[in-house]
């Protein structure tokens, strides 16, 4: 049994969704189990759609039209979408009456994407002889906690998938990002939701392999936006994608390997429209090469608070302190950087000003706090990177040369990343330079 993963983008026109049928199809002997995003730019728009009803405007025709469309491409009856797009336009005549967005509610309007298209790819592949049921993922078990927006699934969600499809008939075609709580009421997976439910179905399922079909070529040595000369790398390690996710790599999200880790599956990236080229495989264990390393991220949009400690030895408890006040003010620490002078702290990225000016404020009933915006981490991440000091020279040599003052630096304990804070001006100079040493030192 395999999973396969298809994403808004590769599913976002009639011709991209006929792509991923005939890879369904070609996958037949392997037992495939779907798992799919909302098309193309949908979630957007249902979001759009639900803030603009809250202001007084019932604006749902371009979404209609778009699914309308795109049926009467593939070949299927607009019938099977129709009820659903007549109660989401009959959700948004609700929260304009109401005049309330609750994020309960804006949850349950985010839904019909992903309901929307498993049942038009499930009706596509019907329509072309291989039988297809389309399956809400709550349906069958997909069971969380209620943090709308970002909710987490419970114990014993893996188990409750097992169960549950084992009574589709045909491909199910699952809804990727979607829950329900204790209260059945719908819930959302966060960031990278539909790749998660595709990896718990995996695990849910024991299936051999999961593919997580995009529009990029796996993972690459850094971002082809920014050097053109990056290269898809064929294998990584969990900890590595993990690493890379996290410090703002489009590959995937740290949570989303965590079933697949539990259960020793590999979990494969590959680009929609080259189905004979491997992409990326992550797998449990660590895969060295003769280079000095694998990837280079980079996270935009973070802000540096630098906290000065009125006393020597108050640096611990002012910490403390500094870190209860910047959840409670929903900031997070990426990266955290302690001397006798004070303490200095790396946000997470998006946080508007308002947000970060409120937080610095706060932080001075701790102690005084000063903030600077438009700033980056960027960093190298690799198992190659282990025990070896020679590295680092490299690294730091390579930044120097191209003029990249690091205002922070930090090296996790597992020693596979070294992560770097520049200015958002310096990310592309930062990237070539040590992309560089990359390509250079592979043994490949």
């Amino acid at each position: 049994m395999i999973v396969l993963k298809f994403g808004g983008r590769t599913i976002g026109t009639a011709e991209g969704v006929s792509r991923c049928l005939d890879i369904v199809e070609g996958e037949a002997a392997r037992r495939p189990i779907v798992v799919v995003s909302a098309h193309g730019d949908t979630t957007d728009m249902l979001q759009g759609a639900a803030n603009d009803a809250l202001k007084g405007k019932i604006k749902s025709g371009a979404i209609r039209r778009y699914h309308e469309e795109l049926a009467e491409e593939l070949g299927v009856s607009a019938g099977s979408i129709d009820p659903l797009l007549t109660r989401f336009e009959t959700l948004l005549h609700g929260i304009n009456l109401v005049k309330e967005l609750t994020p309960r509610t804006m949850d349950n309007v985010l839904s019909f994407g992903e309901r929307l298209s498993s049942r038009l790819i499930a009706a596509a592949l019907v329509e072309r002889g291989i039988e297809a049921s389309p399956v809400n993922s709550y349906d069958v078990g997909m069971r969380t906690d209620s943090c709308f927006g970002n909710a987490r699934p419970v114990d014993g969600v893996e188990e409750g998938l097992r169960t549950g499809l084992k009574g589709v008939d045909g491909v199910p075609v699952v809804t990727g990002f979607l829950g329900k709580n204790e209260h059945d009421e719908i819930t959302t997976l966060g960031r990278s939701g539909s790749d998660y439910t595709a990896t718990l179905v995996a695990a849910g399922v024991s299936a051999e392999e999961v593919i997580i079909y995009k529009s990029v070529d796996g993972v690459m040595t850094a971002d082809p936006s920014i050097e053109s000369a990056a290269r898809n790398i064929p294998k990584i390690s969990f900890d590595e994608a993990s690493e890379l996710a996290y410090f703002g790599a489009e590959v995937l999200h740290p949570a989303t390997l965590v079933p697949a880790i539990r259960h020793g599956i590999p979990v494969r990236v590959a680009n929609v429209t080259r189905v004979g080229d491997a992409g990326t495989t992550i797998v449990s264990e660590p895969v060295v090469t003769g280079g000095l390393a694998k990837s280079i991220a980079y996270k935009e949009g973070v802000a540096l608070i630098h906290i000065e400690s009125p006393r020597l030895h108050s640096v611990p408890q002012v910490l403390g302190s500094a870190l209860g006040i910047l959840e409670a003010q929903g900031v997070v620490a990426h990266m955290v950087m302690t001397s006798e002078a004070g303490i200095s702290l790396v946000t997470q990225s998006g946080l508007a000003e308002r947000a970060l000016g409120e937080a610095c404020k706060a932080l001075e009933y701790v102690a005084s706090a000063r903030c600077e915006t438009g700033m980056a981490v960027v960093c190298v991440v690799g198992d190659e990177l282990k025990g070896r000091p020679e590295s680092i020279g490299r690294i730091f040599t390579a930044l120097a040369e191209a003029g990249i003052n690091s205002r922070a630096i930090t090296r996790s304990a597992s020693e596979i990343n070294m992560a770097f804070l520049v200015s958002e001006g310096d990310i592309g100079g930062a990237v070539k330079a040590l992309h560089v040493l990359i390509i250079d030192h592979r043994g490949d």
